[in-house]
């Protein structure tokens, strides 16, 4: 299966969610759920964010700064002993203080189960660097020497380097946040005469979008916002950021949270739905959704800047840390909401965003609710967030500590003691949309439905052909009959909009009824060479042939008053038994 195709059974899933919620009328509120937090791993070296790689629910990956990748194995909660990778010898800084270099991102490939390739973006003599590396014949150890530099992007300072990197859920491309390249105002050498962030000719203070599988090293995708565009780079994909230290997808939606850095006064958090790209955030002429300079190119009001969906002054923090919308199998009341935090005060909040994706609503200051409890450490300078494959979340500490949130009553659910809720572990993994995620996590967060309650995700019986979807709007007939959403007035199972035209059982020449005329159609069929007008609606007992029974159920029907087994549909196609009659097999049929 081709990542497209994948990605393409993903976007079918979130519509399929979307057209549920009507049916199911749910809604999100924050902190429906008692949560804590549990230490599940210590003695890292400034770990700054926790990943997986797609289709692994066994590991967690955690990046070092300094520029290691650790594996914590998720059933014994222990740290592998060697690193994934190590290139600290090629890392700058990172390894002290308040250093933001180092490295920062990590994201593997959607195919990484079959091209085995994951990408790092670090630090280095003056560059911000993005290489993608190949994982070894060993799993837990990556190929240190298959390194290739995709992208090095000059820093004229040594800060503000942005720093996470993710593949987009709903296009498959790779996104990049960099910083504005460091100092004040966004000035400097090395800046631009309008800031870095605001302009088109520079990577910096930019959200960047790039297609590795299109291109060598990369591509830029055709419709990228500034495409064509001369006073823009083609790899722009959204513009005015100061430092996008951490950002992340939402994992159903494709919507993106970025958690960008102030400076003097305002920390925010910006919003964009998926694919919504193109857009300007403001910094420098802004700092939140106040004016900032007026210096030239900074027009104040402006209706070309989007707004944060969220800030807060720096009386609560001063560097805010993104983290994630939950959609994880333990706390699926809490289902999209978005989790934060600052790493100067170590306060946690959560919100939920609106639905006009205009503001994060209900947000809820969590930092003692989410305090370990005695035995656990502490969550004292808070360096990222994370998921693993199931959708869980953790928090790092730069102090060289990892903390998974977890529901309040994780105790009683966990009977093998590794802070995942029993329910959760599915093994082996069952994955049948290939979204990298179980079938039983995607139908118990509801990403994926199961109206039939037999454990298959709908969309999969789909495909496999098992069950039926008369009308594609990708829900199950059944469903769409059960909840009200199409009629079946006469109780046959079939949405009533699917049956449509003259076709009705027995009516073997097409004219609208049943009578002896079909039944010398038939004897044609069977003793000559007439081809029948619709091989399925003269298969009279839907035994999936045409023979000498059939045409003795047509007159026991017209003389005998027999009935003949309902209508198939759409006109004379499948009608849901095993058999090869139909439309499909005779273009004859209406």
């Amino acid at each position: 299966m081709s990542m497209r195709d994948v990605l393409g059974q993903q976007v079918r899933g979130w519509v399929v969610t979307a057209v549920l919620s009507v049916i199911l009328i749910s809604g999100v509120q924050a902190g429906v759920v008692p949560m804590e937090t549990r230490r599940v791993a210590s003695g890292l070296s400034r770990p700054v964010m926790v990943t997986y790689a797609p289709g692994d629910y066994q590991r967690l990956f955690v990046l070092e700064q300094r520029g290691r990748i650790r594996i914590l194995d998720l059933e014994s909660l222990t740290l592998n002993a060697g690193y994934f990778l190590d290139i600290d010898a090629l890392v700058t800084g990172g390894i002290s203080g308040g250093d933001e270099r180092g490295m920062l991102g990590l994201a593997f490939h959607p195919e990484y189960q079959t091209n085995g390739y994951f990408y790092v973006y670090y630090f280095t003599s003056g560059n911000m660097r993005l290489a993608r590396y190949s994982v070894s014949s060993n799993p837990d150890v990556a190929d240190a020497s298959s390194a290739l530099t995709l992208l090095n992007i000059g820093q004229p300072q040594s800060n503000h380097n942005g720093g996470h990197i993710a593949f987009g859920p709903v296009d498959g491309y790779l996104y990049v946040g960099s910083g504005d390249g460091g100092n004040f105002d966004d000035t400097g050498p090395g800046h631009a005469p309008g800031g870095n962030s605001q302009s088109g000719t520079t990577m910096l203070g930019k959200m960047l979008r790039l297609d590795v599988d299109g291109g060598f090293p990369y591509a830029a995708p055709s419709d990228n916002p500034f495409v064509g565009v001369s006073s823009h780079l083609d790899e722009i994909w959204s513009k005015g950021l100061r430092n996008p230290y951490r950002w992340s997808f939402d994992r159903d939606t494709g919507d993106m949270y970025i958690g960008d850095v102030g400076q003097n006064v305002t920390e925010e958090i910006d919003f964009e739905s998926a694919l919504d790209g193109g857009r300007n955030y403001g910094w420098r002429c802004f700092e939140g959704s106040a004016c900032y300079l007026t210096a030239p190119g900074c027009s104040c009001p402006s209706s070309t800047i989007v707004p944060p969906v969220h800030e807060y002054s720096h009386a609560f923090g001063c560097t805010v840390i993104g983290g994630y919308a939950y959609r994880g199998c333990a706390m699926p009341d809490m289902h999209g909401t978005y989790f934060f935090a600052d790493y100067c005060s170590a306060k946690i909040w959560s919100g939920v965003m609106n639905a006009g994706g205009t503001s994060l609503d209900s947000v809820v200051e969590r930092t003692t609710e989410l305090d370990p409890p005695p035995g656990h450490g502490a969550i004292n300078l808070i360096s990222g967030f994370g998921e693993d494959a199931l959708g869980e979340l953790y928090i790092c500490d730069l102090g060289g500590e990892v903390f998974k949130i977890v529901p309040a009553a994780i105790a009683s659910v966990d009977a093998d003691s590794d802070y995942t809720d029993d329910s959760c572990e599915v093994v082996p993994i069952v994955d049948c949309n290939g979204n990298g995620i179980s079938d039983a996590v995607d139908i118990a967060g509801g990403t994926s439905i199961d109206c039939n309650a037999n454990t298959i995700p709908d969309e999969c019986e789909i495909d496999a052909g098992d069950a039926l979807d008369c009308n594609l709007n990708g829900l199950l007939d059944v469903c769409d009959i059960g909840s009200g959403l199409s009629t079946d007035v006469d109780g046959n199972g079939v949405p009533d909009e699917c049956q449509v035209g003259p076709f009705v059982r027995g009516d073997c020449n097409v004219d609208g009824g049943v009578n002896l005329a079909d039944v010398v159609h038939l004897l044609a069929h069977l003793f000559g060479s007439v081809t029948p007008s619709c091989n399925d609606a003269c298969d009279n007992n839907d035994d999936g042939q045409l023979d000498l029974a059939d045409p003795l159920f047509q007159l026991d029907h017209i003389f005998g008053g027999g009935s003949l087994p309902a209508s198939p549909y759409p006109g004379c196609g499948f009608d849901g038994s095993a058999d090869t009659l139909g439309c499909l097999s005779d273009p004859a049929c209406p």
